[in-house]
Protein backbone atom coordinates (compact mmCIF):
# COMPACT_ATOMS: atom_id res chain seq x y z
CA UNK A 1 0.00 0.00 0.00
CA UNK A 2 1.51 3.64 -1.16
CA UNK A 3 -0.08 6.46 0.52
CA UNK A 4 -0.04 9.32 -2.18
CA UNK A 5 -0.54 13.11 -1.30
CA UNK A 6 -4.05 13.37 -0.31
CA UNK A 7 -3.37 10.94 2.28
CA UNK A 8 0.08 12.88 3.12
CA UNK A 9 -1.60 15.91 3.21
CA UNK A 10 -4.92 15.26 4.74
CA UNK A 11 -2.99 14.00 7.54
CA UNK A 12 -1.00 17.75 7.82
CA UNK A 13 -3.98 19.27 8.00
CA UNK A 14 -5.64 16.91 10.54
CA UNK A 15 -2.72 17.45 12.62
CA UNK A 16 -2.89 21.50 12.19
CA UNK A 17 -6.42 21.24 13.19
CA UNK A 18 -5.25 18.78 16.52
CA UNK A 19 -2.68 20.99 17.33
CA UNK A 20 -5.08 24.34 17.34
CA UNK A 21 -8.07 22.24 19.16
CA UNK A 22 -10.08 24.50 21.24
CA UNK A 23 -8.56 27.76 19.61
CA UNK A 24 -10.81 28.46 17.58
CA UNK A 25 -11.01 27.62 13.47
CA UNK A 26 -7.67 27.54 11.37
CA UNK A 27 -7.87 28.76 8.02
CA UNK A 28 -6.24 26.70 5.62
CA UNK A 29 -4.02 29.44 4.28
CA UNK A 30 -2.23 29.28 7.34
CA UNK A 31 -1.86 25.94 7.04
CA UNK A 32 -0.76 25.88 3.35
CA UNK A 33 1.61 28.63 4.33
CA UNK A 34 3.70 26.93 7.48
CA UNK A 35 4.13 24.13 5.20
CA UNK A 36 4.50 25.53 1.75
CA UNK A 37 1.66 23.55 0.31
CA UNK A 38 -1.13 24.23 -2.31
CA UNK A 39 -3.99 26.19 -0.47
CA UNK A 40 -6.45 24.75 -3.75
CA UNK A 41 -5.43 21.45 -3.06
CA UNK A 42 -5.97 21.72 1.00
CA UNK A 43 -9.50 22.76 -0.42
CA UNK A 44 -9.67 19.86 -2.33
CA UNK A 45 -9.13 16.92 0.70
CA UNK A 46 -10.57 19.50 3.28
CA UNK A 47 -14.55 18.50 0.80
CA UNK A 48 -14.44 15.03 1.32
CA UNK A 49 -13.33 15.70 5.34
CA UNK A 50 -15.71 17.16 5.61
CA UNK A 51 -18.39 15.31 4.34
CA UNK A 52 -16.55 12.38 6.36
CA UNK A 53 -17.26 14.76 9.23
CA UNK A 54 -13.79 14.71 9.95
CA UNK A 55 -13.30 18.58 9.97
CA UNK A 56 -16.32 21.64 10.23
CA UNK A 57 -15.98 24.76 8.44
CA UNK A 58 -16.68 27.82 9.97
CA UNK A 59 -17.65 30.50 7.92
CA UNK A 60 -16.67 34.23 8.43
CA UNK A 61 -13.69 36.70 8.45
CA UNK A 62 -12.24 34.21 11.37
CA UNK A 63 -13.44 31.38 9.85
CA UNK A 64 -12.09 28.12 8.89
CA UNK A 65 -11.83 24.41 10.07
CA UNK A 66 -11.96 22.59 12.85
CA UNK A 67 -12.05 19.54 14.66
CA UNK A 68 -15.62 18.33 15.46
CA UNK A 69 -14.36 15.88 18.29
CA UNK A 70 -11.02 15.33 20.70
CA UNK A 71 -7.85 14.84 18.74
CA UNK A 72 -7.88 10.98 20.73
CA UNK A 73 -10.63 10.46 18.98
CA UNK A 74 -9.71 10.62 15.47
CA UNK A 75 -7.62 8.35 14.13
CA UNK A 76 -5.08 7.64 11.51
CA UNK A 77 -6.99 5.12 9.94
CA UNK A 78 -10.03 7.18 10.00
CA UNK A 79 -8.43 10.36 7.45
CA UNK A 80 -6.42 7.60 5.42
CA UNK A 81 -9.80 5.44 4.45
CA UNK A 82 -11.48 8.74 3.42
CA UNK A 83 -9.06 10.17 1.26
CA UNK A 84 -7.18 6.66 0.08
CA UNK A 85 -10.05 4.29 0.28
CA UNK A 86 -9.60 1.14 1.56
CA UNK A 87 -6.75 -0.29 3.19
CA UNK A 88 -5.38 -2.96 1.07
CA UNK A 89 -1.54 -4.02 0.24
CA UNK A 90 -2.60 -5.74 -3.01
CA UNK A 91 -5.19 -6.08 -5.01
CA UNK A 92 -7.34 -9.19 -5.84
CA UNK A 93 -5.94 -11.01 -2.57
CA UNK A 94 -8.79 -13.24 -2.56
CA UNK A 95 -8.07 -14.72 -6.00
CA UNK A 96 -4.08 -15.31 -3.93
CA UNK A 97 -3.17 -18.98 -3.55
CA UNK A 98 -4.05 -19.67 0.02
CA UNK A 99 -0.28 -19.26 1.71
CA UNK A 100 -0.16 -15.61 0.05
CA UNK A 101 -3.06 -14.79 0.70
CA UNK A 102 -2.49 -15.46 4.22
CA UNK A 103 0.54 -13.33 3.68
CA UNK A 104 -1.58 -10.07 2.34
CA UNK A 105 -3.91 -10.58 4.65
CA UNK A 106 -1.55 -10.57 7.56
CA UNK A 107 0.81 -7.66 6.22
CA UNK A 108 -3.16 -5.33 5.84
CA UNK A 109 -4.17 -6.40 9.41
CA UNK A 110 -0.72 -5.00 10.65
CA UNK A 111 -0.83 -1.72 8.48
CA UNK A 112 -4.97 -1.13 9.59
CA UNK A 113 -3.77 -2.02 13.70
CA UNK A 114 -1.48 1.15 13.36
CA UNK A 115 -3.47 3.07 11.51
CA UNK A 116 -6.40 2.30 13.53
CA UNK A 117 -4.72 3.11 17.13
CA UNK A 118 -2.32 6.08 16.15
CA UNK A 119 -4.60 8.60 16.78
CA UNK A 120 -4.00 12.66 15.95
CA UNK A 121 -2.98 13.14 20.02
CA UNK A 122 -0.59 10.83 19.60
CA UNK A 123 0.86 12.23 16.35
CA UNK A 124 1.00 15.43 18.07
CA UNK A 125 3.03 13.59 21.13
CA UNK A 126 5.23 12.52 19.03
CA UNK A 127 5.81 15.67 17.08
CA UNK A 128 6.55 17.23 20.26
CA UNK A 129 8.85 14.68 22.00
CA UNK A 130 10.64 14.52 18.37
CA UNK A 131 14.37 15.48 19.38
CA UNK A 132 15.44 18.65 17.69
CA UNK A 133 18.58 18.60 15.86
CA UNK A 134 21.30 20.50 17.52
CA UNK A 135 23.25 23.67 16.70
CA UNK A 136 27.13 22.54 15.63
CA UNK A 137 29.14 25.52 16.39
CA UNK A 138 32.91 25.27 14.58
CA UNK A 139 35.34 27.91 16.24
Amino acid sequence: MKISTKGRYGLTIMIALAKNYGDGPTPLKAIAKAHQLSENYLEQLATPLRNAGLIQSVRGAYGGYKLPCKPEEISAGDIIRVLEGPITPVEGIEDEEPAKQALWLRIRDAVKDVLDNTTLEDLIRHELDEPKEAYMFYI
